[in-house]
């Protein structure tokens, strides 16, 4: 696996986590944690444009962080 793919992989894993946190039993998650799911996206973000550059980097990021928010809701909507 390609070190953008593990940059990839790791910054939906932060999303993914972030969203269960939002909507397991735990319901109300402390803003530190949440915090610092973001952080390690910021990090993986900055390493990311030292390998594609700054735009590259930013359209990874957001379309990874899209994707896996979309991914994890799906299974609390409610019909």
């Amino acid at each position: 696996m390609s070190e953008v793919e593990q940059l990839r992989r790791q910054i939906a894993l932060e999303c993914e986590a972030m969203q269960r946190l939002m909507h397991d039993f735990a319901a109300v998650a402390k803003h530190e944690v949440i915090t610092h799911h973001y952080a390690v996206i910021a990090d993986c973000q900055s390493q990311l444009e030292t390998l594609v550059g700054n735009d590259e980097a930013s359209i990874i990021t957001v379309e990874t962080y899209k994707h896996a928010m979309e991914t994890m809701e799906a299974p609390y909507v409610s019909l």
